[in-house]
């Protein structure tokens, strides 16, 4: 019964190489896929000589690009030992996921004035899209930080924040099913959900609580958008939002 025990006890820790090895990939996987989505529009436009359509279009670029190279680095800290750096890093790194939670609705205001949108969208029903996705983002933020000293929940709550953020970057990728499947492309972002339950299930034979309340929280938060968006209610506040503040 000892040996039984002691056999499931050693199942429910996940060995931290293969954990540091997982989060590290997925942050590239992640970086790899904001690189492809936007490399046409932005990084091989020559980022601050991109032809974007204002300025706070290209701060909120530049911010979020901090953000994925960030979190690359602070896997790449922990995986290699240097926690002590990593949590120093850690506040740069949650001041500037506060910055962009001013960033993302500020540029997607941007863009509901100039009526820009994806091809074959109604503009004022996509308005709703960056708001919500900057809503998921900003609640892992918060848990994210409240969980600090909680290692494993804190890496799973800013996985899931990023998660939030790569559907504008997967719905611009210069792949056919991707532009077949807007406006559900967020679809395609609960791939990185998968590959976090599966690694759950791999290393501890269960799912993390965080990985499954915070994937529900933005699995649903991203399914009921859409049927919000096209109501009358959201219509006439986002046509108050053109007329005011525009």
């Amino acid at each position: 019964m000892a040996t039984i025990a002691a056999r499931a006890a050693a199942r429910a820790i996940p060995d931290r190489r293969l954990e540091h090895l997982f989060f590290s990939s997925m942050s590239f996987l992640m970086l790899l896929a904001v690189f492809i989505g936007f490399a046409r529009t932005y990084y091989l436009a020559g980022v601050l000589r991109a032809p974007l359509p204002s300025l706070i279009i290209h701060i909120h670029g530049a911010a979020f690009t901090c953000w994925i190279l960030l979190l690359v680095t602070q896997t790449s800290f922990v995986a290699s030992g240097q926690t002590n750096v990593h949590r120093k890093l850690g506040i740069a790194g949650f001041l500037l996921g506060c910055l962009m939670i001013v960033l993302g609705p500020w540029a997607a205001t941007d863009s509901l004035i100039r009526g820009a949108g994806p091809v074959g969208r109604d503009t004022k029903a996509f308005y709703l899209t960056p708001l919500t996705d900057i809503l998921i983002f900003a609640t892992m933020l918060f848990f994210a930080f409240r969980a600090r000293r909680d290692s494993p929940s804190h890496k799973r709550y800013i996985y899931i924040a990023t998660t939030s953020l790569l559907i504008a970057a997967v719905a611009r990728m210069p792949i056919a099913f991707s532009h077949r499947l807007h406006p559900q492309s967020e679809a395609l972002t609960w791939i990185f959900l998968l590959f976090l339950v599966a690694y759950d299930l791999w290393s501890t034979r269960k799912i993390h609580r965080v990985t499954l309340w915070a994937s529900s929280f933005l699995i649903f938060v991203q399914l009921i958008r859409i049927p919000i968006g096209k109501t009358a209610a959201w219509r006439a506040f986002a046509t108050w939002v053109q007329t005011h503040v525009g």
